[in-house]
């Protein structure tokens, strides 16, 4: 095969197929691969091109620049992105089609997707760049990442798959998500997040070894198998889990809590300050 790479879309996603590896990359930087529509749209349209190539066995997702992936870009949830699903999030039930479409949907794709995948991991995954990472079948970290979900000190109830009673077990999910730790690469492995650390300048390296390895197995066999351990776990109860959440996740977000501290994030330069703010008990809650 010859390798091909290409720029998905808008530019937001590179993808490129190296043999039996298609390694799909986040590709905005300068904004911590913040997930806008953009790249949303064009993660979906990569992921529809590794899927209809039936050369490619294995999927790698990783991120430019120094981080995975921030989480949502907040410019879509405050309605400052001017795109077509600005104006739909006017209301509870726009919010509720926009989130359910853009965020819920679009990362269920990549869980159920039928071929197996590895998120190669670096600096911060953070919330939704958190969840994004969880969907994949296999983690592989560097030695710099920090996992993060610090949604609930945003007053809202995690985003919007709740991913860690699945990754950590109920009561390290409660201590994560409660006391919106940052747990670094080391513990995400003890714990069970992830399933290999390497140094930063390794990351690629052994993402596509581990890539190199899963591409040995005949695809019906990874795909039948990856399917099977996927029903175990929904049969104890992981996509009810998580749609409960998908909708709990929206009502809180229309409290009052939730709709004044979306007005107070307006005009701040960063989620940084935001917090601050909050950590010193300046911010209404």
């Amino acid at each position: 095969m010859t390798d091909t790479d290409t720029t998905i879309g808008s530019g937001a996603v590179r993808y490129v197929v190296d043999g039996a590896v298609a390694t799909i990359t986040m590709n905005r930087p300068d904004a911590a691969n913040a997930q806008n529509t953009a790249l949303i749209d064009d993660l979906d349209a990569a992921f529809d091109a590794a899927e209809a190539d039936d050369d490619v066995r294995v999927v790698i997702l990783a991120g430019a620049g120094k981080h995975f992936s921030a989480g949502h870009d907040l410019k879509a949830i405050v309605g400052d992105e001017g795109d077509e699903w600005t104006a739909m999030r006017e209301t509870p039930e726009g919010k509720l089609r926009h989130e359910r479409v853009m965020y819920f949907d679009r990362c269920v794709r990549i869980h159920d997707f039928p071929k197996p995948t590895i998120a190669a991991v670096q600096g911060s995954a953070i919330a939704a760049g958190l969840m994004l990472a969880a969907m994949c079948d296999l983690i592989v970290a560097a030695d710099d990442a920090v996992f993060a979900n610090p949604v609930l000190r945003m007053t809202g109830a995690g985003v919007e798959i709740l991913v860690e009673p699945w990754e950590l077990g109920a009561r390290k999910a409660k201590e994560f998500l409660l006391c919106a730790e940052n747990w670094d690469a080391p513990t995400a492995e003890r714990l069970g997040l992830v399933n290999q650390v390497v140094p930063r300048e390794q990351l690629a390296e052994a993402a596509r070894a581990m890539a190199d390895k899963i591409a040995l197995v005949p695809p019906v066999t990874a795909q039948v198998v990856k399917r099977s351990i996927n029903h175990m776990v929904e049969l104890q109860g992981q996509k009810q889990s998580w749609e409960y959440h998908f909708m709990a996740h929206h009502w809180t977000h229309n409290t009052a809590t939730a709709l004044g501290a979306l007005e107070e994030r307006k005009g701040r330069s960063s989620m940084a300050e935001v917090f601050a703010d909050r950590d010193r008990g300046d911010a209404p809650s």
